[in-house]
This record gives C-alpha cells, structure tokens and sequence, in this order.
C-alpha cells in the first residue's frame, strides 16, 4: 500500500490533460446514468474538455523555445474548443439525434460503439458524484491503476515470488505504458485490472491444485500426531482457493463484457487456447491435466460462448461495423466495398511497420522476451501459470490486430501486452537471484501441515 500511496501522489503532477477525444462520450454516459439533462451533461462535458485542452495547450507553450515568453493562448484554445463541441453537438440534438446515454459529438453509427460499453460509465459515476467532474476523472484514474498495481504484487505472491520481487512487478506496472494508460480517463485502466483479475483466478486454482498434490503425497510420509485434521483443514483451504479462483475468473470475463465486450471475447478465446494447449500436452505425456486447468478452461469457454450470443441477440455492433468505423475514419466517408480485403492489406503494412518501430526502439521487444523468458522458465510445475499469462497479455496483440491503426496514441491498444514483462521479468529475476540447486525455505501458514519426510 505504500507503494500505490507513493504513486497516488505522483499523479498530483497531472490532474487534467489527460483525457483523448473518446473520453467525452464515457463521461457524457456517466452523466446521463447520474439523471443528468442533455443540455446539462453537454455543458459539463464540453467544459471538462477543453479544460484539458487549455491545460495542454499552457504546458506545451511554457517550453515552446519560441513562444514561451508570448501571451497566454490557453484561454483562445479553450474558446475555439467550447465553439466547435457547442457547435457538432448542438446541431445534432436539434435534428433529433437524442436517443442513448452518450451525447452527439459523432454520427449515429460511432455513437453506438459507446453505447455498449456501459461498464466504465457504472465505474466513473460515484467518482464524478462524491468528488466533482475534474477530481473524480482523476480519481477514478488512481483508483483503479493502483487496483491493477495490488493485483500484478497478489499474482505474484500466489505464485510464491518473494515479497520484494512482487513489489518490483507493482511498480512495474506503474512506471511502465500500462500505469500510464490506465491512468487515462478510457476503458483501458478498467480492462487491465480485471484482466489482472482473471489471471489472478488462473493463479488460484492452479495453486490449489498443486497444493492439494502436495497435501496428498503427505498421505505416504511419516505422521505426526494431529497432521489428519491438518490435512482436512489444509483440504478446505484449497477448496477455498479454488472457489475464489473460479469467482474471479468467471466475474472479470462478466465484468469485461459490460465494459469491452471484444475484450471479454478475446480474454476468453486466449484462456481457452491456453488451458486446452497445457491438458493436451498433459495428456500427451500420461498425466492429468489438473483440476485448476479444467476450471479454468469452464469459465473461459461459457464467455466465449456467452459473448458471441449475447452480443448477437442485443444487437451490438458486429465486426463489419467495427470495419467500417476504421475504415472510413469514423464513418466520415462512405462505407468501404471489399473491407476485409482492405483490412488483410492494410495489416501486412501495420505490423510491417510496427516491427520495423519496434527494432529501431527495441525496449518493449525486449520485455515482451523477458517476460516471456520469465514464465516458461519457471519450474516445471509453474508452466501452467506461464502459459494462462502468455494468453492474457496476448490478448494485446489480438485488440491491436483488430484495430490497426498506427496513429492511436501511445500505442494504448497493446497496452495488455505489457502485462507479460510485468509479470514475467519479476519471476524471470526470481530465477536469476536463487542458486541453482539451493533450498528455499518458503514461509507457511500456521493452518498448514507441514510435510514429514523420511
């Protein structure tokens, strides 16, 4: 908690200017669930916005070399933005165009993007209440980074890392693009901490099982007196495990539909491969794959299922829309003829050029191999975790290719990738600091037995 106190304070450095053009439309939603007016949520909206803009616009010209010494254009730029906003949205609402949540910054067809994602609204609505539109943004900001910060150091240390390397993961995911972008008023912050979650829930049941292994081979050692009802508590305790596991697997892929819903398709699919990948390997070598794997791979293939059919019956937008808002730059141009010729076309040329970005900068390449490096080389035991955390941050990769746009700012559609150096190169420095071969002793709960060995 110091840690997250510690970063809670930094970000006083920044309270407005961090908001992007999308967030508009979710703070607009969050209004409008508070019972807020259109006219009343547009003026609180448009203000909010070009607050930012005119903070961004005094900071940049405060180390301008040509202009910092010239009077103030903040005020001008915080003018013209109020004219533009005032003038798109209220064209709009006086054509009609007033049905949903979100207010008409943008043609009926991109609006509807937001419309379903009504999750980080339902999160932002008790911060912008109890704390104001300007301080709550910023306070729902810290609250959930430092949320996603917790979860990377209980990840961690449900794997057994050491309390000091499991520090080190939270404030990697502090400093590193994903503390940064979900500390951006956008879905990201959200879909980070329960992507965290999930992994988490992999986490658990995993190492419930493995404890339960451990419990059973102690039926063949040497008793000591009262070690059965050790190991009949030490039996709850697993049970317990794996019940919260389950409860946090299956609640983050819920929770994600109602923020992203792509995302809780994509976090699902990429469990489901990675739990399929490990039970077939398993049982390719005679061994069963393991009740944690299994209860895993439930939840993950039900929100895979669940999302396809639910996002079908409540008519969201389908894939081809998705298409379409990318390629004709928010439906600003007619619709494309061949989009999904267009769309192999122009992903040969974006990941081209990304990798092309990533060789002439290569630190994110070298993370991603850390973390990599990291997880696979954990004991053999281990390698499950490593496999479901490989998944999760994939599904970086996957939101990426389903909007390549190289434009977006700060590569935020990644950012899930990120999560593998920030778990990864924590368990990878594990490995680095223990001799090979030398014991560890790893602190026990008193409820647990401990094993005798002859």
């Amino acid at each position: 908690m110091l840690v997250a106190a510690v970063f809670a304070l930094l970000q006083l450095g920044t309270v407005t200017g961090r908001d992007t053009p999308d967030t508009k439309n979710y703070l607009s939603y969050a209004l409008s669930l508070r019972g807020e007016g259109k006219e009343r949520t547009a003026a609180v909206t448009i203000d909010y916005a070009c607050a930012g803009r005119a903070s961004r616009a005094r900071r940049e010209q405060s180390v301008d070399v040509l202009r910092f010494h010239a009077p103030g254009r903040a005020a001008r730029v915080e003018r013209k933005c109020r004219a533009e906003l005032w003038r798109a949205v209220g064209k709009r609402l006086r054509a009609g165009q007033t049905a949903g949540h979100t207010l008409p910054f943008m043609p009926v067809r991109f609006m509807r993007i937001f419309e379903v994602r009504p999750g980080y609204p339902v999160f932002l609505v008790p911060f912008i209440t109890v704390f104001g539109v300007t301080w709550g943004m910023w306070a729902a900001g810290v609250a959930v980074t430092v949320a996603g910060g917790v979860l990377v150091y209980l990840v961690l240390r449900t794997r057994r890392v050491p309390v000091p390397l499991a520090l080190t993961g939270q404030a990697l995911y502090y400093v590193l693009p994903c503390g940064t972008t979900a500390m951006r008023p956008m879905t990201e912050g959200l879909m980070l901490a329960l992507t965290l979650a999930a992994l988490w829930g992999c986490a658990l049941l995993l190492d419930g099982h493995e404890r339960e292994q451990g419990q059973g081979q102690e039926l063949g050692q040497v008793q000591r007196p009262g070690n059965g009802r050790g190991l009949v508590r030490g039996r709850r305790r697993v049970r317990g495990r794996e019940s919260a596991g389950v409860a946090l697997v299956a609640g983050s892929l819920l929770a994600l539909f109602a923020v992203k819903h792509s995302q809780a398709l994509f976090l699902g699919v990429s469990l489901a491969a990675a739990g399929t990948v490990v039970a077939v390997r398993r049982w390719s070598r005679r061994r069963p794959a393991g009740r944690g794997v299994l209860m895993v791979l439930v939840p993950a293939c039900c929100a895979v299922v669940g999302t396809l059919l639910a996002a079908r019956a409540l008519h969201y937008p389908t894939e081809t829309d998705s298409l379409q808002d990318l390629l004709t730059d928010h439906y600003a141009r007619p619709d494309r003829a061949h989009p999904w010729r267009e769309l192999v076309h122009l992903e040969a040329n974006f990941w081209w050029e990304w990798l092309r970005r990533q060789l002439w900068q290569p630190l994110f390449a070298a993370l991603l191999a850390a973390g990599a490096w990291g997880t696979w080389s954990a004991p053999r035991k281990g390698r499950a975790f490593g496999a479901f955390a490989v998944a999760a941050a994939f599904t970086g990769i996957l939101t990426q290719a389903a909007h390549p746009d190289i434009t977006v700012w700060g590569e935020r559609l990644i950012v899930l990738a990120w999560l593998l150096p920030v778990v990864g190169v924590p368990l990878l420095l594990e490995r680095v600091v223990r001799r090979p071969g030398a014991e560890v002793s790893l602190p026990r709960p008193a409820s647990e037995p401990h094993l005798v060995t002859r």
